[in-house]
C-alpha cells in the first residue's frame, strides 16, 4: 500500500506481466479439438502459444477461448505466453491483477458439444409445495463439426433427478453435420412429478448430452439446471414458484482478506455460507461477471442472483459516453451464454449507474442489450441499477424490472407513475461502520474515531447519498410492491474507505468485515431476515477507565419486547419497534450485560457481553477441517484471543504468529482492520477487536495439515486438517 498509488483502487499499484507455462500434450489427443479456457484475467490480456499469437481480450472480468488444435506440439513442450496491463481499470474498486480464475485445458473428439452449447428451460404446471404435477424441458444442444467432411450422429439428452435417478432421454438419430459447422437441435422432456429448485430446497437436475459417431460414444457433457418458476408482480413482488418471496440481497465485489481477488471456490462458499447465516437470500454480482463457481454455489446452496455486466455496450471507459457502439456487446453475450443454464439467476443487469440511463441514447444501448439477452436466453426479465435517470425517455422505457440505487422515498412515487412495472433495491442503505470499534467522536455527519479512520459500529453512520440499516430495510419491508433490495455491500472490501481517505485502504459498507466476522448490523438483518426469534446486544463490556461513565447500548432483535440486565438488576423492559432497534444509556460497572427478549410472555432469545480478564490464550476454529489435495482448496481458521475462562475478549489487538507444517501452507492473514497496512502474505496478524484469521491451503499430496498460532504472553493454539485427493464420480 502507497499514497502514491491510485486512491480508486485501494492504494495499491497496478502493473504489467508476463505468464509462461511450458507443457506437455500427448501424442492420444492428436487428431481432435483442443482448446483452453481462461475463467478471468485483470486486464488487457494478448496470448502465445508456442511464439504463435492467439489473441486478445480486454475484459478483466468474462473468460475467452483459444482453439489451439493447429498450433499445439506432440514431440514436445508446448510454451504459452501471456501479458497482462492490470493499469487498465475497468473499476473503481481493487480489482487486482493478472490470472486470478481457473485456467482449463480441454480436448474433444472434432464432433462435439459446443461450449455452453447445452441449454435448458422448463415450463411448469400443476405447482404443489416442493413438486410440480409436471415439468416440459426445453432442450436446445450446439453441436460442432470440426472434421473436414460431413458427420452423421446421434444426439441422446438424458435427464438424471436430483438423486441421481435416470429420469428419461430424448434420442435424435441421424443427424447431417456439414464439414466446419455448428447445428442447433432442439427437443422436449417431460417429467412427472418434478422435484422444484428453491431458497428452502435448491434441488438440480443433470442433463446428460451424449453424441455417437459411427455407433461410439465420442463426446459427452453434463450441465446442471433447476426446474422452477419466476415472475415478478407490480403490486406483489417477486414470486419463485408462484411463492411470495421478498429479495433480502447483498451486493458485492470480489475481494477477501488474504488473498484478494484470486479466491479460491471454498473462499467463494465461505461468503455465500456467511450470508445465508444472516437470513440472506439473493446475491448482486456487483458490477462484474463473477467466477463460475460461485454461480454454481448459489445454485447448490439457494441462494438467488442478479446476474450483472460489467459495461454498458461495448465501452471500456468507466463510465460510458454519448455515442457508444452497441452492435457487438460481446462481453455480455459471452455472460449471458455462460451463466443461463444457473437456476439461481433471477435477473440480468445491463449496468450499474450509467450517465446514459436518462437519455434516448442509453435506452437506444439497452435496447440492443435486451435484444441480445432474449435471443440468448429470453427466461428472465433484463433490468439495470439505476441512481437517477427513472421514467422520462431512458432506460426505464426499455428494461422489465427498475432497479432503484439509494432514494427509499422514490419508491412510491415510481410506482404511481408505473404501476405495471415491477421495482426493487438494486442499491441500499450503504451504513458504514467499523467491527468492534463504539468511540462516539463526532466529526460532520459521523460518529467514531476520526484519527483512527474508524465510524462507530451503532447503526448511525451513513453517507449523505445514503441511509443506515434500518433506514433503507424499513421502506422496502413495509411495501409489498417492492420486490425487495440489495444492501452495499454484503462484504468489506479494497477502496471506497468512506468517509475516509488515506491511511483507510478499504470500505466501511460491509456487513461483515473482510474476513466474514460480523458486524453488529449482521444481526440487525439476521432478526429482520431470519425466521428465528432473534436478540443482540452491543458494545462489548470492556471499558476500564470508565466506570460510572453512561455508555450507549443497543439491541437488535425481533421479539415483542426485550429486558435489560446489568448484574442481574433489570434496568427497564422496552417494546421493540419493527424493523429498528432499542437503546438504553447505563452507566458502566464491570460485570454481566444481559438482554432478553420475549413473545408473548415467554422467554425466546437472549444474549449477554460481559467484562472479560486480560488476553490469556488463543483459540483456532474453522468449519472445514477436511481439504482437498489441489494446491488450492483452503480452510478459513479464526483466530480468537481469550481471556482465562475462554472470553473472547474484544479489544485484544495482540500479534500473532502462525506456523503450518504437513501437507499445506499459509494462503494469507487478516483482521479485519480497515486501515492496517500489513501484507496479506506474511506469517503473523495483529488481532483486531480480539479477532484474526489465517487462511490454510492444501498442497497437491494428501496428508495432515498442522496450524500453530503463537503470542508472546498467551497459550498458544494448534489446529489439524486433513487433505485427501479428490474423488471423481461419473454419472452412469
Amino acid at each position: 500500500f502507497t499514497p502514491t498509488a491510485d486512491g480508486s483502487h485501494g492504494f495499491l499499484p497496478g502493473d504489467t506481466g508476463w505468464y509462461r507455462k511450458t507443457f506437455n500434450v500427448p501424442a492420444s489427443m492428436k487428431g481432435k479439438s483442443i482448446w483452453i479456457d481462461f475463467d478471468g484475467i485483470f486486464s488487457d490480456s494478448h496470448f502465445w502459444l508456442n511464439g504463435q499469437p492467439l489473441g486478445a481480450n480486454r475484459s478483466g472480468y468474462i473468460g475467452c477461448r483459444f482453439d489451439i488444435g493447429k498450433l499445439v506440439r506432440f514431440d514436445g513442450p508446448n510454451v504459452l505466453s501471456l501479458h497482462v496491463d492490470a493499469r487498465k481499470f475497468e473499476g473503481w474498486w481493487y480489482e487486482g491483477g493478472g490470472i486470478y480464475r481457473h485456467v482449463w485445458l480441454n480436448a474433444a473428439d472434432p464432433v462435439h458439444v459446443a461450449p455452453h452449447g447445452d441449454f435448458i428451460t422448463s415450463t411448469i404446471k400443476g405447482i404443489q409445495g416442493d413438486t410440480a404435477q409436471t415439468a416440459i424441458l426445453n432442450i436446445k444442444t450446439r453441436v460442432r463439426n470440426e472434421l473436414d467432411k460431413a458427420a452423421n450422429i446421434t444426439v441422446t439428452s438424458r435427464v438424471f433427478a436430483p438423486n441421481g435417478k435416470d429420469e428419461t432421454a430424448l434420442e435424435l438419430k441421424n443427424v447431417e453435420l456439414a464439414r466446419g459447422t455448428d447445428q442447433e437441435l432442439a427437443g422436449k422432456i417431460d417429467i412427472s412429478n418434478a422435484q422444484l429448485w428453491s431458497i428452502e430446497k435448491p434441488q438440480l437436475y443433470t442433463l446428460v448430452t451424449e453424441i455417437k459417431r459411427d455407433g461410439k460414444v465420442v463426446d459427452k457433457t453434463e450441465t446442471a439446471f433447476g426446474i422452477r418458476s419466476l415472475r415478478f408482480d407490480a403490486n406483489k413482488g417477486f414470486f419463485l414458484n408462484e411463492k411470495p418471496v421478498k429479495l433480502k440481497g447483498t451486493c458485492n465485489h470480489q475481494d477477501f482478506a488474504g488473498v484478494g481477488v484470486a479466491m479460491p471456490d471454498s473462499v467463494l462458499l465461505y461468503r455465500i455460507q456467511r450470508l445465508k447465516a444472516m437470513g440472506s437470500n439473493s446475491y448482486r454480482t456487483a458490477h462484474n461477471p463473477v467466477a463460475p463457481e460461485l454461480l454454481d454455489i448459489c445454485d447448490r446452496l439457494g441462494m438467488l442472483v442478479m446476474d450483472e455486466t460489467r459495461h454498458l455496450g461495448d465501452t471500456y471507459s468507466g463510465k460510458t459516453p454519448n455515442g457508444t457502439s452497441a452492435t457487438e456487446l460481446s462481453d455480455w453475450s459471452k455472460m449471458i451464454l455462460r451463466d443461463r443454464n444457473h437456476p439461481s439467476i433471477i435477473m440480468w443487469s445491463i449496468c450499474n449507474e450509467e450517465g446514459l440511463q436518462s437519455s434516448p441514447d442509453g435506452a437506444r444501448i439497452a435496447k440492443a442489450m435486451k435484444q441480445r439477452a432474449n435471443e440468448l436466453d429470453g427466461s428472465r426479465l433484463i433490468t439495470a441499477a439505476m441512481n437517477g435517470g427513472h421514467g422520462g425517455d431512458g432506460f426505464t422505457t426499455v428494461l422489465d424490472l427498475e432497479g432503484h440505487n439509494y432514494g427509499p422515498g422514490g419508491y412510491d412515487g415510481f410506482h404511481k407513475q408505473y404501476p405495471e412495472m415491477p421495482e426493487y433495491g438494486s442499491e441500499t442503505a450503504s451504513e458504514v461502520s467499523t467491527r468492534g470499534v463504539y468511540t462516539m467522536g463526532r466529526w460532520d455527519r459521523y460518529f467514531g474515531d476520526e484519527k483512527k479512520g474508524y465510524v462507530a459500529a451503532y447503526g448511525l453512520n451513513a453517507p449523505p447519498w445514503a441511509q443506515t440499516a434500518q433506514d433503507a430495510w424499513q421502506p422496502i419491508a413495509e411495501r409489498e410492491y417492492v420486490a425487495g433490495g440489495f444492501v452495499w455491500t454484503g462484504f468489506d472490501y479494497k477502496r471506497e474507505p468512506t468517509p475516509f481517505g488515506w491511511p483507510c485502504i478499504n470500505s466501511h459498507f460491509g456487513i461483515l468485515d473482510m474476513c466474514g466476522f460480523a458486524k453488529d448490523s449482521f444481526y440487525y438483518y439476521k432478526a429482520w431476515w431470519g425466521d428465528k426469534p432473534s436478540v443482540h446486544l452491543f458494545p462489548h463490556w470492556n471499558w476500564a477507565g470508565k466506570e460510572g461513565q453512561e455508555i450507549p447500548v443497543w439491541v437488535y432483535g425481533n421479539t415483542e419486547k426485550v429486558e435489560l440486565f446489568l448484574n442481574g438488576k433489570s434496568l427497564g423492559v422496552k417494546n421493540m419497534p419493527k424493523y429498528r432497534h432499542l437503546q438504553w444509556s447505563v452507566p458502566y460497572t464491570p460485570g454481566k450485560l444481559e438482554a432478553k427478549g420475549y413473545n408473548s410472555d415467554k422467554l425466546d432469545a437472549s444474549d449477554i457481553v460481559q467484562t472479560t480478564g486480560a488476553p490469556a490464550a488463543i483459540v483456532l476454529k474453522t468449519g472445514n477441517t477436511a481439504l482437498v489435495a489441489d494446491e488450492e482448496d483452503t480452510a478459513m481458521v479464526e483466530v480468537h484471543v481469550v481471556d482465562a475462562q475462554g472470553r473472547l475478549v474484544a479489544t485484544a489487538d495482540n500479534l500473532i504468529s502462525f506456523t503450518v507444517s504437513g501437507q499445506g501452507a499459509l494462503n494469507g492473514v487478516g483482521n479485519g482492520d480497515p486501515t492496517c497496512h500489513d501484507p496479506d502474505k506474511a506469517s503473523k496478524r495483529n488481532a483486531f477487536g480480539g479477532l484474526c484469521m489465517a487462511l490454510v491451503r492444501s498442497t497437491d499430496k494428501a496428508g495432515l495439515i498442522k496450524l500453530t498460532a503463537t503470542a508472546p504472553g498467551l497459550k498458544s493454539a494448534e489446529i489439524t486438517l486433513k487433505s485427501s485427493i479428490a474423488k471423481v464420480i461419473d454419472l452412469k
